[in-house]
């Protein structure tokens, strides 16, 4: 009896906490277990944390990095009470639907400048049409790191290479400082110095087209992320990005989560290019007998009768 008052008295605390506490308890938490990491993780012969390895977020902060209650489709049309699934995803039934984010930006929300808010809430109503995650472009980072696929670290003393399922994406972490990019690319150009234990990342020249997730949150051409790997133990990675964008934010703001390293015996990074899954998609309608062709040939016929 004892035993189950304490549990109530636990889960009453718990839920007494707002979600903005929560996550910065959490924060708070991983703060305090990297200081404490000391000597206990792996390391290379020259003493840096070892990050090799196959990791992976268990978090669905792909599905929007704000915290946000569950819904019935990533695209929802109005419906007579509430909006319901678009008609392109709604026998998708309970598959489509999107379940609730924790949320990991620090202080709960995104800083958008109030006219740039509006298109990320446009993006979101046009998800179909928009996220270039489901065209499988490449998602740049940081979306690249918390998609729902694994993602291999390479590591040696004189270079540093990530390696994404997702799309086939890779990053070369050039440990020297390039200079500025020479232009914009879906994965952007990285550049990699530690400090102390924590691995840095900086990274510029994204494409302007990648999302960070599927709630339509976006960036400009002017983006620069601040990645940081703090290994906390053998099997645990805490990782955090900032993002600078003047254009977009009115000031920089942060995410943070846990990355885990995959366990199963024999586990290899398996491959995710998804281009082919998409030709129907993108070029369907231009398939020998399909209705690109007709009307071509509507067209076709009604300019020879007008020429007659």
């Amino acid at each position: 009896m004892k035993t189950k008052c304490m549990l109530f008295a636990l889960a009453v605390a718990f839920a007494g906490c707002s979600q903005e506490e929560t996550i910065l308890d959490g924060a708070a938490m991983a703060e305090a277990a990297a200081e404490n990491s000391g000597s206990d993780i792996p390391r290379t012969p020259g003493g840096r944390p070892d990050l090799n390895g196959i990791w992976q977020v268990l978090m669905n902060a792909n599905d929007n990095l704000e915290a946000a209650p569950p819904k019935a489709a990533y695209q929802l049309v109005p419906g007579d009470f509430v909006p319901v699934p678009a008609p392109e995803v709604v026998a998708l039934g309970a598959a489509g639907a999107v379940p609730a984010s924790f949320g990991v930006v620090e202080g709960g929300t995104i800083p958008y400048r109030p006219e740039a808010l509006a298109r990320r809430d446009e993006n979101r109503e046009n998800w179909l049409e928009r996220d270039p995650e489901i065209k499988c472009f490449m998602p740049g980072v940081p979306r690249a790191t918390y998609m729902p696929h694994p993602f291999q670290i390479f590591q040696s003393e004189s270079a540093f290479f990530i390696a994404y399922s997702f799309a086939g994406s890779v990053r070369n972490i050039f440990l020297e400082d390039p200079g500025p990019p020479p232009l914009d690319s879906w994965m952007g150009q990285s550049y990699g110095y530690w400090e102390g234990d924590t691995f840095v990342v900086e990274v510029t020249g994204l494409d302007d087209r990648t999302w960070l997730d599927r709630a339509g949150n976006y960036h400009s051409y002017q983006l620069k992320v601040t990645e940081r790997y703090d290994m906390i133990d053998d099997n645990v990675i805490m990782y955090s990005a900032t993002m600078e964008d003047p254009e977009i934010y009115e000031d920089p703001w942060t995410i943070r989560m846990p990355l885990y390293r995959r366990l199963e015996e024999g586990y290899e990074l398996p491959q995710f290019k998804c281009v082919e899954f998409v030709e129907e998609l993108m070029y369907g309608q231009y398939r020998r007998g399909g209705e690109f062709e007709r009307q071509l040939r509507q067209e076709m016929l009604q300019e020879q009768q007008d020429q007659q």
